[in-house]
């Protein structure tokens, strides 16, 4: 049966802590700056980087990190979270084994303040896919979300599917998983999963949360 541990502890710190050995992985979203308004804009954009190359540091060579991270518009202007993620794995000395869009709300629709897609991005700092390794590179559908800010239940399975299929990596950590979507997913395919989250109350639905296979009624 497959294993879920949640740590309340920042996430940060944590993985500072913890080289992740052969087989994890790190799946998660970075927070946004609005979660963030202490490190002020220039700060946060700054920190986003500075995470995002820590993770691609601490999982092994072989290993992969995956972010799902949504842009936001701010004084008129997007902010590029896609762009973000990439030049810490750049700085990390990783590269991109895929780019995936998802989409949160269906093509043609015009959406405000946050756009219709989400980038789902994995790197990597030994590992490499072959051309019959490629899988879908636009997801139709995030799926359900158990809180506003959750990774969707169908773009978490994408990324289960592509560890089971693609890496060795049986495990999954979540530095900043919120209430475990990720975790939870990762459970029900068979994966064990490590989460790590700030909030005690968001900890503990974290431990329990269980989701539906998507489609189920």
């Amino acid at each position: 049966m497959a294993s879920r541990i949640v740590h309340c502890s920042d996430g940060v710190a944590w993985l500072k802590e913890h080289e992740l050995p052969v087989g994890h992985a790190i799946v998660t979203s970075l927070p946004d700056s609005s979660e963030l308004p202490g490190l002020g804009f220039d700060g946060w954009r700054r920190w986003f980087q500075e995470v995002a190359a820590l993770c691609c540091r601490q999982v092994e060579e072989q290993s992969v990190a995956i972010f799902f991270q949504t842009d936001v518009k701010r004084d008129g202007r997007w902010v590029d979270k896609g762009y973000l993620v990439a030049a810490g794995a750049e700085a990390a000395g990783s590269h991109c084994l895929w780019h995936k869009v998802v989409c949160r709300a269906p093509a043609g629709v015009t959406t405000f303040g946050r756009p219709a897609y989400a980038h789902l991005l994995c790197f990597s700092h030994g590992l490499s896919l072959e051309k019959g390794q490629s899988t879908a590179d636009v997801l139709p559908r995030l799926g359900e979300l158990p809180w506003a800010r959750a990774m969707g239940v169908e773009a978490c399975e994408a990324v289960a599917k592509f560890l089971l299929s693609y890496t060795k990596c049986r495990t999954v950590v979540d530095p900043f998983c919120g209430v475990g979507t990720m975790l939870a997913v990762a459970n029900r395919y068979g994966l064990d999963a490590v989460g790590v989250e700030l909030s005690a109350k968001r900890a503990e639905k974290a431990r329990r949360l269980e989701l539906r296979p998507s489609g189920a009624r």
